[in-house]
């Protein structure tokens, strides 16, 4: 396959990469305290976080600068579409890098402002293009389109901590995250029904799209963290009541983490688990909820959430390792088999 064809077929959820390397790295840097070494370790991450990104930004825009028709009907598509906002989340969590581990904070404001800015559009696109079309069917509905309403629930994680350090934008940075929460907190709950009813209601999701059921723990784990960061930036709030109310939103995404797990095992062992770059669906939604856990910890539960984190960054870590392996080895067979067809 040459570089014409690589840019020209490149897959919308490449980006979901940069969102599961980058939310490793910041969970490993939440969990250093209990072992100084995951900070050196998330260090390294967000040095592979950083060439990622920028290996995959020029293939990105070349696609839509000369294959505009492949990147509209892939935006068009109700599945495909959806995974075009990793790109801009991909930049929220590259903020989050730059804040945790470098003193570059203009950095992190330039990625922060232009990932929100693109996170909102893409929130904006892709819900109008299904709401105005007659193309998207029952069939089609999975937890992918959780990624938007994620997208805006992550914009105050990296945003609200920029506040201290540009106080001179902070109502510009503050209005901005609380559209994001408010905006991504609502979507979620009127698309977790949706795809509810879709689960209940029609056939099994397609091996391909299983691991998209982790999605779910996206918008649960970053939805906390941002009522956290955002209910700590105001002042006079009983943050008592905060945290009972964001322990119980928690306590849902653990019941969900189990009915991913039980629902993968059931593809595994009855069905089929292709490799393909939705598998990087389990790894940003379950870094996120495990960044939340850690978090909480520092709040209510300490040793059992603390023990809870922990048994989840390791799980986090396998996953993340079997991801980048099988993803790796996709790329080779790619590359090798276009060789011996160019042979």
């Amino acid at each position: 396959m040459n570089l014409r064809e690589v840019v020209k077929n490149l897959s919308p959820s490449w980006f979901a990469a940069v969102m599961g390397t980058g939310i490793l790295a910041n969970v490993s840097a939440i969990f250093s305290d209990a072992w100084h070494p995951l900070y050196v370790f998330g260090e390294c991450l967000f040095a592979l976080n950083i060439f990622i990104f920028f290996i995959l930004l020029p293939l990105w825009l070349a696609r839509w600068l000369f294959y505009r028709d492949s990147a509209f009907a892939d935006l068009y598509d109700p599945v495909k579409g959806n995974f075009y906002p990793t790109f801009s989340i991909g930049m929220l969590v590259l903020a989050a890098n730059f804040e945790i581990y470098t003193s570059y904070y203009s950095v992190s404001l330039f990625f922060w402002i232009l990932g929100a800015v693109i996170t909102i559009l893409f929130a904006l696109i892709v819900p109008s293009i299904v709401f105005l079309g007659e193309h998207a069917e029952i069939h089609h509905i999975n937890p992918s389109w959780f990624i938007p309403p994620v997208g805006l629930i992550v914009i105050p994680m990296s945003g609200i901590p920029l506040i201290s350090k540009y106080s001179s934008f902070g109502d510009g940075i503050m209005s901005i995250s609380i559209f994001g929460f408010g905006a991504g907190f609502f979507l979620y709950i009127a698309l977790l029904s949706v795809c509810i009813y879709r689960f209940a209601l029609h056939r099994p999701l397609p091996p391909q799209l299983e691991p998209t059921v982790w999605i779910n723990l996206g918008p649960i784990g970053a939805g906390t963290l941002s009522f956290l960061t955002l209910s700590q930036s105001f002042g006079g709030l009983d943050m008592r009541m905060i945290v009972y109310l964001s322990i119980i939103f928690w306590a849902f995404g653990l019941w969900w983490l189990f009915m991913a797990i039980i629902i993968t095992v059931h593809y595994y062992r009855k069905m089929n688990l292709p490799y393909s770059l939705s598998w990087w669906a389990f790894v940003f939604p379950l870094g996120a909820y495990t960044a939340a856990t850690g978090v909480l910890s520092k709040f209510v539960l300490h040793s059992v959430l603390c023990s809870l984190g922990m048994i989840l960054y390791l799980m986090l870590l396998a996953i993340w390792i079997l991801t980048s392996t099988r993803t790796l080895q996709h790329l080779f067979k790619s590359w090798h088999k276009s060789r011996v067809s160019a042979a």
